[in-house]
């Protein structure tokens, strides 16, 4: 009986562990195949139902702490699954935290190239330091897809 309680309590920890540990290693393919999964389901299902599904917090868009978020080639938000209270919100000129506009950065390669790579730097909820983040983004029409990965400092 105590050997059974000892695996038991072994396999609980681990699997407390595992997520956490899958979640903090988040790759630049990550933040791809997340956008390349929200365009696919905006091409199948209209610019209506992916914002709908990603401010509802739909797991496909949403795993750990790597999510796709939609913001309107003019600057707002309108669908973010983690601060549903940015939606709507033009942070334009809002920067990082090395003044850094990012946002605005963003905007312009999606309207200049179309997709790409923005670096900055953002306070991290996770290890509440300022570190390395880098967000993949694609333009589809008037609107932005975007998935970001933090890369530590």
């Amino acid at each position: 009986m105590l050997t059974r309680n000892i695996i038991i309590g072994l396999l609980s920890a681990w699997a407390f562990t595992v997520p956490v540990a899958s979640q903090a290693a988040d790759k630049p393919e990550d933040a791809i195949a997340m956008v390349n999964k929200g365009l696919s389901y905006l091409q199948k299902n209209g610019k209506e139902a992916l914002i709908r599904e990603v401010n509802q917090k739909n797991p496909d868009f949403l795993v750990g702490d790597l999510y796709l978020y939609v913001r309107s080639i003019d600057g707002p938000i309108l669908a973010h699954p983690i601060n549903p209270k940015l939606i709507g919100k033009n942070m334009l000129e809002l920067p990082d935290a090395e003044g850094k506009l990012y946002r605005k950065e963003i905007v312009e390669l999606a309207k200049t190239k179309g997709k790409g790579w923005v670096d900055y730097r953002y306070n991290n909820p996770v290890t509440k330091k300022i570190e390395a983040k880098s967000t993949y983004l694609v333009r589809s029409g008037d609107i932005i897809l975007e998935a970001g990965i933090y890369k530590g400092n």
